[in-house]
């Protein structure tokens, strides 16, 4: 499998380029980020694409579609098909989330250049700058500046040090940023498809090497800062305390009880900061994060409503004030209907069969939907590992994911020469 070792080559190589020695950690706009960018932009122009990076960090490779007088065509432009996904990570992350679905494409094109077969439409291959989340408490920066949905909003979030998602921007472009208009009109587009690994455990218990996305889960992210009051933990008496850490740990568990009486809801509060975070002082102040999660947004909906009245109660009897802060909402995405059968017909060729998944996590694709219909191709994980430096697939998996995106441009190029 020579392609396919060439992609298992890229993803090793770009797993080196981390911000964090002996862990692999890349976030938004920072110095790994940066030499990422470099790279993956080398394998780009050697796989003919013609390279720039955006206003928000987003790295954007392009192939240029065939010329229309070789085509004997009528004088409309050619659409664009975009493909891609996240070049950053989670802390001490894997090599696969996000990467995967740059480099595929980029090998799967330099694959079609090889053998001489020029698409009928221009390909965009995007290595999104910002999907985690990790450096600002709100995701999918990088693929909102693309779709020109930044707000004011986005701009005024800001990291551990104080510094704003408006301060790195206009950092980086040297004062120059202003919020992004969006790089397409949606009607010359032909769709976003998006290689993503599994994550999750079906495919492995189904013996697939890849499936097809059916839709996203819809997501709904809060910060919320708890405060009580601080004072010695030797002199003050359980009954005077107000602990903001205290009444943020019932919460937790009766957020964890809500979810598991709710079929299909996720929730999880995955970073918590107690202030001031001495052993012998009562916390006085709480800020944590809160993911909900869930394919029906009725369901999501309803859940917050039922965590909202949770943490009323628990301020009221520990009296502590909270405030809550909405840092990311997205509602549930369905994937379009043709390109997905498209796709799923690629599958199908390639390796035989052909499942539908939902997608528990969130991915650009659920930003994109905005710009352009959108299609998923999930890809096996080892034990459904992911967020985790052991995430694994293997180079079978990638073999066949590669030969379904092959597959799936020249089907797409065969459905377009048909249509014109």
């Amino acid at each position: 499998m020579p392609l396919t070792d060439s992609l298992v080559q890229k993803l090793v190589v770009l797993g080196r380029v981390t911000d964090e020695p002996g862990k692999l950690t890349r976030t938004f706009l920072s110095p790994a980020m940066k030499r990422a960018n470099a790279l993956v932009a080398a394998w780009m122009k050697d796989a003919g694409l013609k390279v720039r990076v955006d206003s928000v960090g987003n790295l954007i490779g392009r192939l240029e579609a065939r010329q229309r007088s070789s085509l004997n065509t009528s004088h409309l432009e050619p659409k664009t098909l975009i493909l891609g996904s996240h070049l950053d990570t989670v802390r001490d992350a894997g090599k696969f989330d996000g990467p995967l679905g740059v480099l595929l494409p980029v090998v799967a094109l330099a694959e079609l250049k090889r053998r001489g077969i020029a698409l009928p439409f221009h390909v965009e291959v995007i290595g999104f700058s910002e999907e985690e989340g990790v450096r600002f408490a709100s995701a999918y920066l990088g693929s909102k500046g693309y779709c020109g949905k930044l707000t004011a909003a986005d701009l005024a979030m800001r990291d551990a040090e104080g510094i704003s998602v408006g301060d790195a921007l206009r950092k980086f472009t040297n004062g120059k940023f202003s919020l992004p208009e969006p790089a397409h009109k949606r009607s010359d587009l032909l769709g976003y498809v998006e290689a993503h690994i599994e994550q999750g455990p079906v495919l492995e218990a189904e013996k697939l090497s890849v499936g097809v996305v059916s839709a996203i889960a819809g997501q709904s992210r809060f910060k919320l800062t708890w405060t009580g009051q601080a004072g010695h933990a030797g002199t003050t008496p359980m009954n005077l305390r107000r602990d903001a850490l205290a009444g943020v740990a019932e919460f937790a568990v009766g957020v964890e009880a809500i979810a598991r009486r709710t079929p299909g809801l996720v929730a999880t509060i995955g970073s918590v900061i107690v202030s001031p975070g001495a052993a012998n002082v009562i916390p006085g102040q709480v800020v944590h994060t809160l993911d909900v999660r869930h394919a029906r947004d009725s369901v999501r909906r309803a859940a917050l409503m039922q965590i909202g009245r949770l943490a009323t109660r628990i301020a009221d009897e520990r009296r502590l004030t909270r405030r809550w802060q909405r840092t990311q909402e997205n509602g549930a995405v369905g994937c379009a209907p043709k390109l997905t059968a498209t796709l799923a017909r690629s599958v199908q060729a390639v390796q035989g069969k052909s499942i539908s998944l939902v997608s528990g996590a969130g991915h650009d694709a659920v930003v994109l939907s905005s710009l352009a219909p959108v299609a998923l191709l999930f890809v096996r994980t080892r034990d459904g590992l992911s967020h985790h430096p052991d995430e694994f697939t293997s180079a079978r998996d990638l073999d066949v994911a590669l030969r379904v995106m092959i597959d799936f441009l020249e089907r797409l190029a065969a459905e377009n020469l048909d249509n014109r």
